[in-house]
């Protein structure tokens, strides 16, 4: 990341922690915001946000390595995140996690090496009567197959090829 980027990002962060550093319960909601605006919680932002909130760095980062939606570090250009609750086990999410690691050739919690897409588990995407369910780039996918599957990175590539072609 150059320096500009870095000094964005930590413009960014203070931003949101001295908008919600005074309400009730602010530590998830500040995690939420930054994740959402940065797309990830940055390390060197937890001294800020524990300052802030009167907490230690360690009670931030108990939460951040807590919660399985965090993520510590830049995620891909598109976020794969596969359900693993029981509903979506139960009709077929374990092959279909299987599928996707050796889809994408990364595992949970990591990034393709052409730095394309990131793979997380999800604990329920709220489509139980729908499973396996999926959410990439923030959209939601259910009675994914594999071949499903497929098609759905398939079309996050030609979206991508897509705007390299117009840019």
């Amino acid at each position: 990341m150059s320096d500009s980027a870095a000094v964005a990002v930590r413009e960014r962060v203070a931003r949101i922690v001295a908008t919600r550093r005074d309400m009730p319960g602010a530590l998830l909601p500040i995690l939420h915001e930054i994740q959402d605006t940065v797309g990830y919680v940055p390390a060197d932002a937890l001294p800020e946000i524990a300052r802030a909130l009167n907490l230690s760095r360690a009670e931030v980062h108990g939460v951040v390595t807590f919660y399985h939606h965090f993520r510590d570090s830049k995620p891909g250009r598109h976020v794969v995140q596969v359900c693993r609750a029981e509903a979506c086990q139960s009709v077929g999410s374990e092959a279909l996690a299987a599928h996707a690691e050796r889809a994408l050739g990364c595992g949970f919690h990591e990034t393709t090496a052409d730095g394309e897409f990131t793979l997380e588990p999800v604990y329920c995407l709220g489509q139980c009567a729908c499973g396996p369910a999926v959410m990439i780039d923030g959209r939601l996918a259910g009675r994914v197959t594999l071949q499903r599957f497929d098609a759905l990175l398939k079309a996050c590539a030609d979206v991508t090829e897509d705007q390299e072609v117009q840019a």
